[in-house]
C-alpha cells in the first residue's frame, strides 16, 4: 500500500494548479477520488485551501513529475524519505488504571473474584481490578490490615472493569482449565434399554466381578440334610 502525502488535499491543489497531470494521476498520488479532484480544478472544492509544493517537502521530484506528464498511464511515486524515523513499538500493557475514587473499593473486588471465580490468576485479578500480588495473597490468606470489614462486591457494578473483560478473563481461565476426569465404570448409571431388559440381573452380575452365582434347589436341600446329621450326630 503506497503511502498518504502530507496535506493531500493541500497537495492535490498544488499539482491541479501548476502541473498539467490528469484527475487520475492525482487522484492516485493524493488517495483522492477523481471527482473530487475535479472539483478542486473547478474551485467546488478545498476552495480555501493553500497549495503545498510536494517537491519541497520531498515527497516527489520534478523528473518524477515530469515522467507522468509525458505518460498519462504513469502512476506517481513517493520518494523514499531522507531520514527514517525508528519504529515505534508498542509499550507493554501495564496494570489497569483505577480512579482514585474507586480505589478503596477493590478490596471488596478481589474477595468477590477470590469466591466466585477461584479459577482466576493472580495476573488476570490484575488485569481487571489493577492491584497487586501482594494484595491479592493478603485478602486470600486474610492477612489483608481490613480483612474483617471486606465484603465480596462485583467489580463490574464498582465500575472497575468491564463486564466484557470479566468474561474474556473467565473464559480463558476455563480453557486453561484441565478437563476433567472421567467417571468410573461402576459409578455410571444403566442406559434405560439395559434396566429394564430381562438381562439386567446378569448384567449386574457380571460388573460386580460374578460374586453372586446362580444356586438350584437340590444344591441348597443337599446342604440342609448335611447340617442336619451334623446335629444328629452331636
Amino acid at each position: 500500500m503506497s503511502q498518504t502525502p502530507l496535506m493531500p488535499k493541500a497537495t492535490a491543489v498544488w499539482l491541479v494548479e501548476n502541473t498539467s497531470l490528469t484527475f487520475d494521476q492525482i487522484a492516485d498520488f493524493c488517495h483522492l477520488h477523481p471527482l473530487e479532484v475535479k472539483g478542486i480544478a473547478d474551485g467546488e472544492v478545498a476552495a480555501g485551501i493553500k497549495g503545498s509544493d510536494p517537491i519541497l517537502t520531498g515527497q516527489l521530484t520534478r523528473d518524477e513529475i515530469d515522467r507522468a506528464v509525458a505518460d498519462a498511464g504513469y502512476r506517481l511515486k513517493m520518494s523514499p524519505p531522507k531520514v527514517k524515523l525508528p519504529e515505534m513499538k508498542s509499550a507493554k500493557r501495564g496494570p489497569r488504571y483505577t480512579p482514585v475514587s474507586r480505589r478503596h473499593d477493590r478490596p471488596n473486588a478481589i474477595l468477590w473474584l477470590l469466591r466466585n471465580h477461584p479459577e482466576l490468576k493472580d495476573a488476570q485479578i490484575i488485569r481487571l481490578v489493577g492491584t497487586t500480588k501482594t494484595t491479592i495473597q493478603q485478602i486470600r490468606e486474610r492477612t489483608h490490615w481490613n480483612s474483617a470489614s471486606l465484603q465480596p462486591m462485583d467489580p463490574v457494578t464498582l465500575g472497575l472493569c468491564s463486564q466484557i473483560d470479566l468474561d474474556f478473563e473467565v473464559a480463558r481461565a476455563a480453557k486453561d482449565r484441565p478437563a476433567t476426569a472421567e467417571a468410573e465404570p461402576d459409578q455410571t448409571l444403566l442406559p434405560a434399554e439395559v434396566s429394564t431388559s430381562d438381562t439386567a440381573h446378569d448384567y449386574g452380575r457380571e460388573r460386580r466381578g460374578g460374586r453372586e452365582e446362580r444356586l438350584d434347589a437340590d444344591s441348597v436341600f443337599s446342604k440342609l440334610k448335611q447340617l442336619k446329621r451334623d446335629d444328629e450326630d452331636a
